[in-house]
């Protein structure tokens, strides 16, 4: 009586015809890896895992596109001052036995009528620019997505959109839009330094005053 050839459960699909099993037989699919480094491995291909939902789980190439975009919109706002300039020399009526001002065409009217905020504007916009530019220069050379220069940069780059938006909008205290920009840095670096699972116990606990529904 011919043995027939043992089959298992996991094999491959083999041919048993004219000189399928020729060659040595069947042989028994390769072993698998079971335990934690294979299922480290297994979510690192489907991407779980809690990298993948932190800040170290980004792509660093998507963090350049990122910081570009970035350098870009405050070289934009750094020029495009609110008010735009004087067109042409204006001089304005003194007051309160003050002599008249000249205001000479091409100079900011931000600058002359709102000193204060202008130069809140503009430190906003250089501290964006120049933090964008030392997190692409960060990128660049190859340093890790969770250095502390990148995870900064980016904070107070991103961050300082914000500062120079509201410094731009009538009518607003600068106390308060100083307040609004700390408000806004603190939460993303929390955003982007916290683990996942204690940025959502935080989120949580803020949400919820620590009490569980």
């Amino acid at each position: 009586m011919e043995q027939q050839p043992r089959v298992y459960p996991n094999a491959a699909p083999f041919n048993l015809g004219p000189g399928g099993a020729a060659g040595g037989g069947v042989y028994p699919p390769l072993p698998t890896h079971h335990g934690p480094s294979a299922n480290h491995h297994q979510q690192q291909q489907l991407g779980g895992g809690a990298g993948a939902h932190s800040w170290v789980g980004n792509d660093a190439n998507t963090l350049l596109v990122v910081a570009a975009l970035i350098t870009t919109l405050t070289y934009q706002l750094g020029t495009s001052i609110p008010g735009g300039y004087w067109q042409q020399d204006t001089t304005s009526a003194g007051r309160d036995g003050k002599p008249p001002v000249t205001y000479r065409a091409g100079d900011p009217i931000m600058r002359d009528l709102h000193r204060p905020r202008y130069w809140v504007f503009m430190g906003a916009s250089w501290v964006g620019f120049a933090s964008s530019m030392v997190m692409t220069l960060s990128l660049l050379v190859r340093m890790p997505v969770g250095s502390r220069h990148v995870r900064w940069s980016f904070a107070v780059a991103y961050s300082s959109l914000v500062l120079t938006f509201v410094v731009s909008q009538p009518k607003t205290h600068l106390s308060v839009d100083i307040i609004v920009w700390l408000a806004v840095l603190a939460l993303l670096w929390a955003v982007v330094s916290l683990h996942p699972d204690r940025r959502a116990r935080a989120i949580r606990d803020l949400c919820c005053d620590g009490r569980e529904t």
